[in-house]
């Protein structure tokens, strides 16, 4: 059904739209119910059973569908100017098709870039940005590899600098090579710890274990703080299963300390022989997120956070649960519990969200698949109460119901 216009009848109206007939999931206001939502002057102005058309200059019609936050995909890589990493992907062009109005960079630039970042990629994008800023002086590239490029009061001090800054990120060090005077086997960790304790702001960790110099259960139950974050949890490097087939006890100890774990899916780094065997024994990640840059982006194994979300309704997560891992969970995580939620007032960043049913299949970073009957798609995404994504004209009248002027040529 079109969109109706109720602003032509003359009536008196207080919103702008109204998402009308929909399921309204709001993890952050413990809803989950059919409920209308109402927007206007760019904010969430009312959530309620029944709101009447005649309040709204545009009603919508999502019935059959789910009204969610927007979501917050707190790993992917749109540092697009990078000179040490040529992935990265254009936020806009991959944001608002797949449900996603926030993005947070993982890290793709340092201390030394982040300005440059800012005014060549954050505040030129629409989408919403904010990012990790990594303990490598130049981000991303061979600096990650030399503690000498590692420092944490210039780190920090661009993250006390920067809104957009969200916290530490270290990633990719020392993976194979000997130790020796100039590495060794905690430097980035401990650096990028040293760097969140002087801004007061979480690290997420990018890990690679070594042991026994450099252990997953030294990272998770010594080295992270409460609030920090390892990310790319399900890779198979990390001992998530044990020989016996049990989740490694560390992971509910850590998680007792406050320490949090994020899919960061990526090109390599989530495995259904992990994820699933954990889930099923009663260990979901924190955090739904996708590493998403254009190894990923553009050949079915990522492509989007709806595409995460995906496989984790197909293994058996609950809807609700979906969503709050991929808005109001994320969205804390970063310290910005402003976003991933319809509360009246906040941002109406808002994603309408239908449900598919049929035969799937959705594949992991070894190439194993599972098979699955349901599938999120995106229909519409509002940032800031802006429409800024249909994916089937929902809110456009049929051609031969349009107003006067498209049949002026412009």
């Amino acid at each position: 059904m079109a969109a109706q216009d109720a602003s032509a009848s003359g009536e008196s109206t207080r919103f702008e739209t109204l998402l009308k007939g929909g399921h309204c999931i709001d993890p952050a206001n413990g809803r989950s119910a059919l409920l209308d939502v109402a927007i206007a002057d760019g904010t969430i102005a009312a959530v309620d059973a029944a709101i009447p058309a005649d309040t709204a200059q545009q009603v919508v019609d999502v019935t059959g569908m789910y009204v969610v936050p927007g979501l917050v995909d707190i790993h992917i890589h749109c540092h697009v100017f990078s000179e040490h990493f040529g992935g990265c992907i254009v936020a806009d062009g991959q944001s608002w098709r797949s449900g996603v109005t926030t993005m947070v960079d993982a890290g793709t630039a340092g201390p030394l870039d982040f300005g440059r970042f800012k005014e060549r990629v954050i505040d030129k994008a629409r989408t919403r940005i904010l990012s990790f800023v990594n303990i490598a002086d130049h981000g991303m590239g061979p600096g990650e590899q030399d503690r000498a490029h590692m420092l944490p009061e210039l780190c920090a001090g661009v993250c006390k600098a920067f809104p957009e800054a969200v916290g530490v990120k270290t990633a990719h060090y020392w993976t194979r090579q000997p130790w020796d005077d100039r590495h060794a086997p905690w430097d980035s960790v401990e650096r990028a710890v040293q760097a969140g304790e002087m801004c007061q702001m979480p690290v997420m960790v990018d890990f690679w274990p070594r042991p026994p110099e450099r252990s997953y259960e030294d990272l998770i139950l010594h080295k992270l703080r409460p609030g920090d974050i390892h990310t790319h949890v399900f890779a198979q490097q990390h001992p998530i299963i044990l020989e016996d087939g049990q989740v490694n006890p560390a992971l509910f100890q850590a998680r007792e300390r406050g320490v949090l774990f994020d899919v960061g899916h990526g090109g390599g780094s989530f495995w259904f022989r992990h994820a699933v065997r954990a889930l099923e024994q009663g260990f979901p990640p924190d955090s739904i997120s996708t590493d998403l840059h254009t190894g990923n982006a553009a050949n079915g194994m990522v492509t989007s956070i709806l595409e995460v979300c995906n496989k984790y309704l197909n293994m058996g997560m609950e809807l609700d649960e979906v969503i709050e891992r991929a808005t109001t969970i994320p969205a804390r995580i970063v310290n910005h519990p402003e976003l991933g939620r319809l509360s009246v007032g906040s941002a109406a960043d808002v994603a309408v969200l239908q449900m598919a049913r049929g035969e799937f299949g959705f594949y992991d970073c070894g190439r194993a698949k599972i098979t699955g009957d349901r599938k999120l798609e995106a229909m519409l995404t509002y940032q800031g109460g802006k429409l800024m994504f249909d994916a089937h004209g929902l809110t456009m009248p049929r051609w031969q119901d349009a107003p006067p002027a498209y049949w002026v040529c412009r």
